[in-house]
């Protein structure tokens, strides 16, 4: 393993080990509490911009494979792990996590105080950092961070988005044959605007009932309204990205035009925002964000709690129950986490009902889309 230096925007300076890729990055530094799917986290397009710091310490340990991919590269800038164990041992691995990080130029370091970045981050909030396998000078990495754009000045939906439209065919992972279910008849067609798609959101929608075609983030609002008056599509859905969603202003003209149309819309994480954003309701910056795959949520209607899988660092703010009725609420923090709006056949998710990894308690709310339409 090759020396790695980093240099964090508060002044730490850090010498560690690395796997992966040897390169420079900059990037926003967060943390990861969930316990496996360490392969899922870093092809999650939604950590375009980011190094993940995962609280779970031994990582490596079962390599990695292709059905396990949540698109068709690794997006995260780089991970972060106390021990990466590069001799992996689980019968359905095709090459080591190493090995896939090197594949798509992904910077992995290790041999770190895990926890003590965790707390520190927890402390002082989320913040860009600079690692190097090629430059060992702090000052020289401090110069790179400082001219470098920060996450909330890039447009990552630019990077990870489609360029052309598709039909996802496959629906969710059999576990006990441990291959993808065909996709069941579907009962309502919809167009996906990929922002950074999950492709295991892609497999529960097309198991709920849907015939599922993904289309690209640069696909003008008239066309699906025009699509969804002739009834070739019966909805939209918003997908989960990466970056700050106030940046992303075309989407949001976009969007606001589909709910003067009353079409159809349900929104995960990214799309949530946006939802918020584009009825006016701007979004703010948590301080460290909610990642991972063990938070509780509560289902307000029903009074239940559910585990569920998050990812974002942006949330909507209280005063959108001016427009939209609290479904969901975070019991860490009490922050929203699932809206249904008041004059439109509209709702959206903060978390990751899909899970990948984690657990699957809201899976349900993808069939709720499709009784929306129905209705």
């Amino acid at each position: 393993m090759k020396t790695a230096w980093i240099y964090l925007e508060n002044g730490t300076f850090i010498e560690a080990k690395s796997f992966g890729a040897e390169t420079t990055a900059v990037g926003e530094i967060v943390f990861n509490t969930s316990m496996s799917g360490y392969q899922e986290i870093a092809t999650d397009p939604s950590y375009a911009g980011q190094f993940v710091t995962f609280t779970m310490p031994e990582i490596g340990n079962v390599g990695a494979n292709a059905e396990d991919m949540e698109s068709s590269r690794a997006h995260a800038k780089g991970v972060i792990v106390r021990q990466y164990q590069p001799r992996h041992s689980n019968f359905r691995a095709e090459e080591s996590f190493d090995a896939l990080l090197k594949r798509h130029g992904v910077m992995g370091i290790c041999e770190i105080d895990t926890r003590y970045l965790t707390k520190m981050l927890r402390t002082e909030g989320a913040m860009m950092m600079v690692a190097s396998t090629e430059i060992s000078d702090k000052e020289a990495l401090k110069k790179v961070l400082e001219t470098s754009p920060r996450i909330e000045e890039v447009n990552y939906i630019e990077q990870v988005s489609t360029e052309k439209g598709y039909l996802h065919q496959n629906g969710t992972y059999d576990a006990t044959r441990f291959e993808y279910r065909e996709a069941p008849e579907a009962q309502a067609r919809i167009a996906a605007i990929d922002f950074g798609v999950k492709r295991n959101i892609l497999n529960e929608l097309t198991q709920a009932g849907m015939t599922v075609e993904v289309v690209p983030n640069t696909i003008e609002a008239e066309t699906l309204i025009a699509r969804y008056e002739a009834k070739e599509i019966d909805g939209v859905f918003l997908s989960n990205g990466p970056g700050d969603p106030l940046v992303l202003k075309k989407e949001q003209e976009t969007i606001k035009k589909l709910i003067a149309h009353k079409v159809p819309m349900f929104g995960i994480c990214l799309g949530h925002q946006l939802l918020s954003i584009s009825h006016g309701y701007e979004t703010f910056k948590l301080r460290y964000g909610h990642h991972g795959g063990n938070h509780p949520v509560k289902n307000v209607k029903t009074g239940m709690v559910e585990i569920t899988a998050q990812n974002h660092n942006y949330n909507v703010p209280d005063n959108i129950t001016e427009v939209a009725e609290v479904t969901h609420k975070n019991l860490f923090d009490d922050t929203i986490e699932g809206l249904r709006y008041n004059d439109a056949p509209i709702f959206s998710v903060q978390h990751h009902p899909e899970a990948s990894p984690g657990p699957k308690d809201s899976e349900y709310i993808f069939s709720e889309f499709l009784a929306l339409m129905k209705r």
